[in-house]
């Protein structure tokens, strides 16, 4: 009889301990697309066995939205970009990392605060039509677009992350009134502005622009679809602000309830499985250094990491400020 009694009682204790590890969730606010990084998560979710979540939504949004709630946030995650991230670690509203989950990432992305981990890393381009544009009449710098002879051929996307992490690294390599200067003339030079980057890749097909500011993953999607796709990317020159590197990222705020599972996605995005998703699926440079990037996208990833201008991820922290400076200009 005893031994039937504990027979029972563990029995039921093994059941009681699969249905929390079943039941255990937690809440993610992402600036990453579902139809990007859905899949991953829903990988997750299946081998681990935690629910994540997700409110999906825009950047500059989302981060308002963790001011605004504070310590009261019900998320425990966020997934942006990396000035909003470190905007949000200098608000004081995310934990530091354990040092095991920061040295996944390669030392070079690491941010120098530890309060965020970048999952993966991306390049800006100059994406144009070959078809009306000869590469050897590309501008010498991000700068000369806003020469004349680009008028209404050039397009952008304000309103896109990437594209106001750009403007951050504009403002600390060339200062506020000089990145004041070139968005006005730009402006005034009628560049066309776009929702977002696939917005931009398809408006150099259908001919409507003739070179576009991207981030360089976009295109990689649509000549997987096509390979005569008639679009074409290219970087600038060493050290060029038109080549600034940018991460997409991840941090644990300072309101989560479930820091543990929340660190468990974390590690998973910078494991084997995730940098391959990265790589594989969305065609960026992978952040650990385990992994590589595809075949297809080695030659830019190592152009790249050359080419780039000196600004480390960190310092892409003032969202606001670039935000403030677009409006300035009339951009937003």
């Amino acid at each position: 009889m005893r031994i039937s009694m504990v027979l029972v009682l563990s029995v039921a204790l093994l059941f009681v301990g699969a249905h929390a590890a079943q039941s255990e969730e937690i809440t993610l606010y992402s600036a990453r697309a579902q139809s990007l990084v859905g899949p991953l998560v829903r990988a997750f979710e299946q081998e681990s066995g935690i629910q994540v979540r997700v409110r999906y939504g825009a950047n500059a949004q989302l981060v308002g939205q963790i001011m605004e709630e504070g310590l009261r946030s019900p998320a425990d995650l966020f997934w942006g970009y990396e000035n909003s991230l470190s905007a949000l670690a200098k608000a004081g509203l995310l934990k530091e990392l354990p040092d095991d989950i920061l040295a996944l990432a390669r030392p070079a992305y690491r941010p120098q605060d530890a309060m965020w981990v970048p999952t993966s890393i991306r390049v800006r381009t100059l994406a144009y039509s070959p078809d009306r544009v000869n590469q050897q009449d590309l501008p010498g710098t991000v700068m000369d677009l806003a020469d004349p002879r680009w008028e209404a051929r050039v397009g952008w996307a304000p309103t896109n992350a990437g594209f106001q992490t750009f403007v951050t690294g504009l403002r600390l390599i060339l200062g506020e009134e000089e990145t004041l200067t070139w968005l006005e003339k730009m402006r005034a030079n009628r560049t066309k502005p776009y929702g977002n980057n696939t917005a931009l890749i398809q408006a150099l097909a259908a001919g409507e622009i003739d070179v576009a500011l991207v981030n360089h993953y976009y295109l990689f999607r649509f000549l997987e679809a096509d390979p005569d796709f008639p679009v074409a990317q290219t970087l600038f020159p060493e050290g060029d602000p038109g080549n600034l590197l940018l991460a997409a990222g991840m941090g644990l705020l300072s309101s989560s309830s479930a820091a543990e599972p929340a660190q468990e996605f974390i590690e998973y995005l910078l494991r084997q499985e995730g940098q391959a998703y990265f790589t594989r699926e969305t065609y960026e440079f992978p952040a650990a250094d385990h992994a590589q990037p595809v075949t297809s996208v080695a030659e830019i990833a190592d152009d790249a990491a050359r080419l780039a201008p000196p600004v480390h991820l960190g310092e892409l922290s003032d969202l606001g400020g670039t935000l403030d400076l677009l409006r300035r200009a009339g951009v937003l």
